[in-house]
């Protein structure tokens, strides 16, 4: 069995890309746009689509100029459910229009479109960043994980934060499941490329292909 710290290198090399950074959004400057990019994406990954189906969906809608809530309210349904399919959303294109404009709603209606004030509502709790992330119509909890495992970037009070898709990739490679203790294993700024690592060799069923290059 290789070391931990070889597998960590490995899976590194293989998977180590967060998800924002392959929408191509820039959380690191917690500005509105990169933030209601994130929260769409996370809505998207809700839906019983795959999660290359829900990164193309995300990216047709920043393609299609819906990158602010505002944008997206100036939007129709017709428009966001032909967006949708066209990106292969063909079963779920109708009501994840439909979710879309309801979380958008809500959005500014509650937070007047700026994330940051839910995460200022939240008062630093990672729990009721959560919970009010499910609170929004879409959003399951695998969407509110993903989005609190990307955002730890700019969101110190995250960090660090693992969800039960990263701790189980961990564990079939035999890392350990904590998320404190995998925190030890890489800095700061690379701890959130260390969870969408696991993530992403969890959705490739590559756990064997890692271990096989930790050993090489």
């Amino acid at each position: 069995m290789a070391s931990q710290k070889r597998i960590i290198e490995a899976l590194m090399q293989r998977h180590g890309r967060t998800f924002a950074s392959e929408l191509g959004v820039d959380l690191r400057k917690n500005t509105p746009s990169p933030l209601f990019r994130l929260l769409c994406y996370s809505l998207l990954t809700s839906a019983p689509i795959s999660a290359d189906l829900a990164m193309r969906g995300a990216r047709a809608m920043a393609a299609a100029g819906w990158t602010t809530p505002r944008k997206l309210q100036a939007s129709d349904w017709a428009s966001r459910a032909r967006v949708l399919n066209e990106a292969g959303y063909a079963r779920v294109d109708e009501k994840t229009a439909t979710q879309l404009a309801d979380m958008n709603a809500e959005l500014l209606d509650t937070y007047a479109g700026d994330l940051r004030k839910l995460r200022e509502a939240a008062a630093g709790s990672p729990k009721a960043l959560r919970k009010r992330l499910k609170a929004f119509k879409g959003i399951g909890g695998t969407g509110a994980d993903i989005f609190l495992r990307e955002i730890q970037t700019a969101w110190d009070e995250c960090y660090p934060y693992a969800d039960k898709a990263a701790l189980s990739a961990a564990d079939k490679l035999g890392l350990k499941a904590d998320a404190a203790k995998l925190a030890d294993k890489v800095s700061h700024e690379d701890y959130p490329k260390l969870m969408a690592a696991l993530v992403r060799c969890k959705l490739a069923k590559d756990t064997q292909g890692v271990l096989e290059a930790a050993k090489a």
